[in-house]
């Protein structure tokens, strides 16, 4: 079983960075491949980037290439998104969501375990 707990979230001017951080319990999160997603208003939820057990493979959205990091620390269970040169249209409720099977999927679907979210918030 695993546990994921968001944090990091809040108010940022648009260009300016910010970083989240996610925290699995328990010893399982080496095992699991790590995603972020988020949903703003009015839309659904839509994937941001992944990364695999190791941290050797990253995928990102070609909205966020370029300008969002994933990253992980299977020692401290804690995944994290760093977040540039935020625009207006980054803000939303970011999730952190943990996939135990074998997969390496931008689907929501394919992921098992989520938190609650954190809230992202970009001024213009």
């Amino acid at each position: 079983q695993v546990q994921l707990v968001e944090s990091g979230g809040g108010l940022v001017q648009a260009g300016g960075s910010l970083r989240l951080s996610c925290v699995a319990s328990g010893r399982t999160f080496s095992s699991s491949v790590m995603g972020w997603f988020r949903q703003a208003p009015g839309k659904e939820r839509e994937f941001v980037a992944l990364i695999s057990r190791s941290g050797s493979s990253t995928l990102y959205a070609d909205s966020v290439k370029g300008r969002f990091t994933i990253s992980r620390d299977n020692a401290q269970n804690t995944v994290y998104l760093q977040m540039n040169s935020l625009k207006p249209e980054d803000a939303a409720v970011y999730y952190c969501a943990a996939a135990t099977r074998l997969v390496y999927s931008i689907k929501e679907s394919s992921y098992d375990y989520w938190g609650q979210g954190t809230q992202v918030t970009v001024s213009s």
